[in-house]
């Protein structure tokens, strides 16, 4: 496993890092939530990532039980702040009080002292940028959290919390988590060129677009049972991006024909295609088996030449996304 520093800070992390959205504490049961942990562990990924609202803190809960049987130093442990919690006013967002109050909450939850990296899991509009970077501050100095960062921030965004930061003589946001793959690149038009630019590092979730990018669905065939798209309460993500299409589901399939010809993957060259870019600190992968882990963790040493890169369009055509504007 390779480690890549994020961004322009000290931090270094597992190229593969582990996420637990949709997985664990939820569709994963506690126990083997915690089994396939220690297993990403002793594969060397020590970037363990997941939300105070996945699974309703149980995802945080499970991730803290993993990390008690390891070294703490020898593990990263990302959790987020944002969305709603409870039903009250003050339950959602980033205003001081919700940052403070989850924080702790999240802490207690992992039985942890800190964070390694405590992130916004999206923009608010209602919180003065000068109350969120205080806070986080705060946190900092407190020792509650060791770095900050963002996800799906727009470039404008992140510029705004830097420039803050810097007035207010505060920490500013190590790293930015946007959704990323091989069909949507919306991210590399202005929020890559601004993160290079400001020192933040990429830390990408759904790299294999939910799946997609594994080549488990074919044009024309029902999605296999038990998996996330065959599953009502979790394919909405991936049917609202217009990731099931046959058109979508056609073009994987090429990229499984040149997978093969590279002695890879479907789901191993998606990854590899993201960590081509050197702003890209890690990417996120989620499991339900240890066996994924095993098949994705090969990604970390995986090298794309040129001429792979430009087949890798050439089998997508129109389909992938420049712009956020949704597939062709």
């Amino acid at each position: 496993m390779e480690h890549r520093k994020v961004g322009k800070w000290g931090l270094r992390i597992s190229e593969i890092g582990l996420g637990s959205w949709l997985t664990y504490g939820g569709s994963v049961d506690e126990q083997s939530s915690i089994d396939q942990l220690l297993h990403a562990f002793d594969l060397g990924i020590n970037f363990f990532d997941t939300a105070n609202v996945y699974a309703g803190g149980a995802a945080e809960i499970a991730v803290g039980k993993a990390v008690k049987q390891l070294r703490r130093d020898a593990v990263v442990v990302a959790t987020k702040v944002f969305f709603p919690m409870a039903d009250g006013p003050n339950d959602r967002g980033l205003s001081r009080k919700h940052v403070f109050e989850q924080c702790h909450a999240s802490l207690k939850r992992l039985n942890m002292d800190y964070i390694d990296l405590y992130q916004c899991h999206r923009y608010d509009a209602d919180v003065p940028m000068d109350e969120l970077v205080r806070a986080m501050d705060d946190l900092t100095r407190q020792g509650k959290i060791l770095y900050w960062g963002v996800s799906e921030w727009t470039a404008g965004q992140i510029e705004d919390a830097v420039e803050t930061a810097r007035r207010l003589n505060a920490p500013p946001p190590i790293s930015n988590q946007p959704f990323y793959n091989m069909l949507d690149r919306s991210i590399e038009s202005e929020v890559i060129p601004m993160c290079r630019r400001l020192g933040l590092g990429q830390v990408i979730f759904s790299p294999m677009a939910q799946g997609i990018l594994t080549g488990k669905y074919k044009p024309g065939v029902p999605p296999p049972p038990g998996t996330r798209a065959a599953d009502d309460r979790y394919n909405v993500f991936m049917l609202n991006r217009g990731l099931m299409s046959d058109q979508v589901l056609e073009g994987v399939q090429r990229l499984g024909e040149l997978a093969n010809e590279l002695n890879l993957t479907t789901a191993q060259l998606a990854l590899a295609w993201c960590l081509r870019l050197g702003e890209v600190s890690c990417v996120i992968v989620g499991a339900t088996k240890s066996s994924q882990l095993d098949e994705n963790v090969k990604a970390s040493s995986v090298k794309l030449s040129r001429d792979v890169l430009e087949r890798i369009d050439r089998a997508l055509g129109s389909l992938y996304r420049l712009d956020g504007s949704g597939l062709s």
